[in-house]
């Protein structure tokens, strides 16, 4: 059985300050990754025993960037999509082993008014490609802030959100758009009907002690791995980020 652990944690240097390290050893995963590290090269000292260290940064400083902390060594890491447009932001690491691709990414954001939706459609369209290909040689597993609520089940205020970053109906669609293309999402794979379970709050309006929270961190594998699927949790238990970190079990 292999465990992975996703985490934003909006700021390492901050989540370590906030008890990241208790997080991290409490949950003990086979592989951990962080999205929006806002790091570069140089600015933290991550002891983490037993594991190997993986790291995306963006070029623009205290921005974006992630990470992938794995006990077994993969046989190639690679940075970015190959994709020139997209690789300056430091948003994906794939990690290929015998069985199988992890990928961590944090997609991104459209911004207010969807300032930025072109781009991110632009995205959506060059990061499914880019599974589908490493789906055709062997199956993937895939995870991180995917920046959208799929249906209004994932958000408690989805009619006072519909237009928004990350609720807008293109966003939804080319989510729609990625599973279809052979992905299962695995929380809802497990828990279909269940409402009321997020990963993200605002820091604004005391959205968590509310509750009034967004589903826009996930885990998703391809399809062929299904049976294998074991458990999905949400650790809305854990804080130290304005998001949770979100779990995947399977049987490897």
């Amino acid at each position: 059985m292999k465990k992975y652990v996703s985490w934003n944690v909006n700021g390492l240097r901050a989540c370590v300050g906030k008890g990241f390290l208790d997080a991290f050893h409490e949950l003990n995963a086979d592989i951990f990754c962080i999205q929006e590290s806002k790091l570069q090269e140089g600015q933290i000292d991550l002891d983490l025993p037993g594991y190997h260290q993986y790291w995306n940064y963006a070029e623009k400083k205290g921005y974006s960037g992630v990470a992938l902390f794995s006990r077994e060594e993969p046989l190639a890491v690679t940075c970015g999509l190959g994709i020139e447009e997209h690789d300056h932001e430091g948003r994906v690491i794939t990690a290929e082993y015998p069985e199988y691709y992890f990928v961590t990414c944090y997609t991104p954001n459209s911004k207010d008014q969807l300032a930025r939706l072109d781009y991110r459609m632009t995205w959506e369209d060059a990061f499914r490609e880019y599974l589908k290909k490493l789906d055709a040689s062997k199956p993937v597993i895939f995870c991180g802030d995917l920046n959208v609520a799929h249906e209004e089940i994932d958000l408690k205020n989805p009619k006072t959100n519909h237009k928004n970053a990350g609720f807008s109906d293109e966003e939804r669609g080319k989510f729609s758009e990625l599973l279809a293309a052979g992905f299962t999402d695995t929380w809802r794979y497990f828990e279909p009907d269940t409402e009321g379970v997020y990963s993200w709050w605002s820091y604004r309006f005391k959205a968590r002690e509310k509750n009034a929270g967004w589903r826009i961190d996930y885990f998703c594998t391809s399809d062929r791995l299904k049976e294998k699927l074991r458990g999905a949790k949400i650790h809305t238990e854990i804080f130290g980020s304005d998001h949770c970190p979100v779990e995947l079990e399977i049987d490897l």
